[in-house]
């Protein structure tokens, strides 16, 4: 096994337990559980820091254009290759709620795909936006948030200002 093969599942693992604990983190918030969910929630920041320092050993992270070329080309394949056979698999076994993440998902790529795309050809001009998360789907907005999510109907006005 090769150092390059050992830091790529490495940061896999790492992310993959990330978003783990922060849904940990989530549950023990709703059972009023506080102290675990800020235990969850520092692991998670943790598992970052190693995912991080994983990710810059393969020398993943270049500069900001190469960044966001390597975004495009990331989401490009999600929404073209990934979830199209998911979202059909799911459907022939009848999970619904399969069904519907990875619908969801596949849309929201789509839109992060255009929006990398965009912010690539303004990096040059300097131009600067808002950006608006949709916290059902993943859809995200340019400048200003919709009356619902295109996706998935949630309100514009609870969106996330990032």
């Amino acid at each position: 096994m090769s150092t390059e093969k050992n830091l790529k599942e490495a940061f896999a693992g790492e992310s993959q337990a990330n978003r783990k604990y922060l849904a940990f983190s989530k549950k023990a918030e709703e059972e009023g559980h506080e102290s675990i969910a800020r235990l969850f929630k520092a692991t998670a920041e943790a598992e970052t820091i190693h995912a991080l320092s994983h990710l810059k050993a393969l020398g993943m992270v270049k500069t900001t254009a190469e960044n966001l070329e390597a975004a495009i080309s990331g989401e490009t394949y999600e929404f073209e290759s990934m979830y199209p056979p998911f979202i059909a698999e799911a459907e022939k076994e009848g999970n619904q709620a399969a069904v519907r993440a990875f619908k969801f998902a596949n849309a929201a790529e789509q839109v992060h795909a255009e929006i990398y795309k965009k912010a690539l050809a303004d990096l040059a001009k300097g131009e600067t936006h808002k950006y608006y998360l949709c916290p059902i789907c993943g859809n995200i907005e340019v400048d200003n948030t919709p009356d619902r999510c295109k996706i998935c109907g949630y309100p514009g006005d609870k969106f996330i200002q990032y």
